[in-house]
């Protein structure tokens, strides 16, 4: 039974990650995953194995997917993205907690699954604005391109191999947040300083 909360889990922690680089590619993933009963849904998530689920989640990774290879729209869809990121993370995260108590499955979805997207989400938002400083927006395609596959390969991993996938999330988080965090750390002090 342990090991089956572990690796729901980290299934949960893979797929939320994912919501990070793309909103709809994961929960295309864990719907197509739970209509063929690899995607562990509890009571109240099975609504995610439905046709019309797999349809909806379909159409919208295809839209979302296009719309990134449009410059400077790529940069106003993320802040769209980020907060349906964060949403779709929490989602994906509670529908395979095994906890009873439904506020504290919510919480914890929220913390660790909209925690895990929001950081991918941040992370990603900042390479695409360097690439449109340093490349006029051109080099935008290369970066969306990157994060097709990395939502892909992250979401579609997180269920063959989904311990591995956690720990290696949850290493890029640590990183993504010492790095940048370290920097805002360092403007913060010198703003101070300044005044």
């Amino acid at each position: 039974m342990e090991k089956e909360i572990i690796t729901a889990v980290a299934i949960g922690i893979g797929l939320s990650a994912s919501c990070g680089f793309r909103v709809f590619v994961p929960m295309l993933v864990a719907s197509i995953a739970a209509k063929i009963g690899l995607f562990p849904a509890h009571e109240g998530f099975q609504w995610l194995a439905s046709w019309p689920a797999v349809i909806c989640f379909g159409s919208a990774t295809i839209a979302e997917m296009l719309a990134y290879y449009i410059p400077f729209i790529d940069n106003l869809l993320d802040t769209i993205t980020t907060p349906m990121a964060i949403g779709a993370g929490t989602l994906l995260m509670t529908s395979v907690l095994p906890i009873d108590n439904d506020m504290m499955k919510w919480i914890t979805g929220f913390i660790v699954g909209g925690g895990a997207a929001a950081t991918i989400q941040g992370g990603s938002v900042l390479t695409r604005l360097a690439s449109s400083k340093l490349t006029a927006g051109t080099g935008n395609a290369v970066v969306a391109t990157g994060e097709h596959a990395a939502a892909f390969g992250t979401s579609a991993l997180s269920l063959f191999l989904p311990l591995i996938i956690a720990a290696l999330v949850i290493l890029l988080v640590v990183y993504i947040l010492l790095r940048f965090g370290k920097k805002l750390f360092s403007l913060n002090k010198r703003k101070a300083a300044s005044t």
